[in-house]
């Protein structure tokens, strides 16, 4: 997937969402589930907005490396390094279970 992306808000008691621009020229929108540190670096989790809303499949998350430049436009990176990514990986399960404790 290409890093560009468009990021804007829906509305303000809405979700954030993100619009990704994939290598094969479509757009895909996502929402933000969470934005996270790993050693000194912040992450961004996001999920696919389903057309068919079917809560039976589980949806697939996208992680990225979030940056924003100076005026607080955001960027966002793949991940390419295996030990990057398993420790991303390993934060982002941990504060899954956190969330599922305190439900």
């Amino acid at each position: 997937m290409n890093h560009q992306t468009n990021m804007f808000p829906i509305d303000d008691e809405e979700d954030i969402c993100v619009t990704l621009d994939l290598d094969d020229g479509t757009q895909m929108e996502c929402e933000i589930l969470t934005i996270f540190e790993v050693e000194g670096r912040d992450y961004i989790v996001l999920i696919p907005i389903e057309e068919d809303d079917d809560e039976s499949e589980e949806s697939a998350v996208y992680i990225y490396r979030y940056l924003e430049d100076e005026e607080g436009n955001p960027t966002l990176e793949n991940i390419l390094d295996d030990d990057e990514l398993e420790a991303v990986e390993t934060q982002f399960n941990e504060l899954l279970e956190e969330l599922e404790d305190d439900e």
